[in-house]
């Protein structure tokens, strides 16, 4: 009646209403957006997974290439195949404080796992090696396990060696065997090399933060600040090489051979 037959009232009423129900509107979108947050996570993953796997580093000429005296047969020079295929997977479980860490997705053989399969975190540094494979759920050796051992590179020259973890630090790796001719320098930045059969080339591992010299040795060690966050992992994918089991048959045939 007030705000019917009253100006000044009416002007009152009309604001407390406003600000009353902006206030509950507020509210109402702070929890829709909370419990929205799990299927927007879902759909980046998924578009993620669909932009990752067309990469270019992904596939390889298909070298058709056949020679007959001075004749070259040649297939069209464009055509690609995939190497590299990447699966999404949650992050169940997970451990960083031990000596032997591993980490637990799930997603298993029935979903397309394999052991052997190389994991990367979201923005593209590497996490891990499967190391065992259940119907539904794969276990994960974490880079920080004092076994694991991953073939790496310095970006700005090339130069390979091995990354390892000295099971101390979580934040820092090791890059070895590193020739002194490299001459490293602090900031550089280390990647996958070309020879892993587990990861496609050019993944991010870290960046070089200590260089260890040794007289006695034609090598260096590296200290090497992990760009992987192993602490909030939430989200990994599996990349499964297409051509790994071949690669390591070759390898093997080589070793027996020697």
């Amino acid at each position: 009646m007030l705000s019917s037959y009253s100006k000044s009232h009416e002007t009152f009423f009309s604001g407390w209403n406003n600000k009353v129900a902006g206030n509950i509107n507020g509210y109402y979108n702070q929890f829709s957006y909370f419990f929205d947050l799990k299927a927007t996570n879902a759909k980046l993953v998924a578009e993620n997974i669909t932009l990752r796997n067309e990469l270019a580093q992904n596939f390889v000429g298909l070298d058709t290439t056949k020679k007959s005296g001075t004749l070259i047969l040649r297939k069209d020079s464009l055509e690609k195949i995939r190497k590299f295929y990447y699966y999404p997977a949650k992050v169940v479980g997970s451990t960083f404080t031990l000596q032997k860490n591993y980490i637990t997705v799930e997603r298993g053989s029935l979903q397309g796992v394999k052991k052997d399969m190389a994991v990367i975190s979201p923005d593209g540094s590497i996490v891990g090696v499967v190391v065992d494979v259940s119907e539904n759920y794969s276990k994960i050796m974490s880079l920080l396990h004092r076994n694991s051992k991953v073939s790496a590179m310095l970006k700005r020259n090339r130069i390979a060696g091995s990354i390892e973890w000295d099971g101390s630090n979580p934040d820092i790796l090791t890059l070895k065997n590193i020739s002194k001719s490299a001459i490293p320098k602090i900031g550089d930045t280390v990647l996958t090399s070309p020879y892993s059969s587990n990861f496609p080339a050019q993944l991010m591992i870290g960046k070089v933060v200590k260089v260890l010299q040794d007289p006695s040795s034609n090598f260096l060690t590296l200290s090497v600040k992990s760009s992987t966050n192993f602490f909030n992992l939430e989200y990994v994918y599996l990349v499964e090489n297409r051509r790994m089991t071949e690669q390591k048959l070759v390898e093997q045939k080589d070793n027996k051979n020697e």
